[in-house]
């Protein structure tokens, strides 16, 4: 029998897999989806899920939208750490602001 966790993330993996093939047959959200890749802190495994971005001078911005119920950009408070977006390496830093949590990137390639 399968945990509730277990159930989740294979949900989870179903919902992103839907998203990465919207986006591969549409122009119109390759502009405004991507996927983010990264190390995690504690586990030290790559995870990759995707996100809606948006470009910046130098590098891109994430609005998290309910950042409550997600862990991945958790990585990035403090000091920040090595993220990939749109197949560029970068640094990402998490600032969290009431509700809202904003992840900035500074491309470093």
């Amino acid at each position: 029998m399968r945990t509730r966790s277990q159930l989740l993330a294979r949900g989870v993996g179903r919902f992103n897999g839907c998203v990465l093939r919207w986006r591969a047959a549409s122009p119109a959200l390759r502009r405004r989806l991507t996927v983010v890749s990264y190390t995690g802190r504690r586990s030290g495994r790559t995870f990759s899920t995707p996100v809606a971005y948006r470009l910046v001078e130098g590098g891109a911005v994430i609005e998290v939208s309910l950042p409550e119920r997600k862990t991945w950009w958790r990585n990035f408070t403090g000091d920040g750490g090595p993220i990939t977006v749109l197949e560029r390496r970068g640094h990402a830093t998490a600032e969290r602001a009431g509700r809202r949590v904003r992840v900035t990137v500074r491309f470093t390639d």
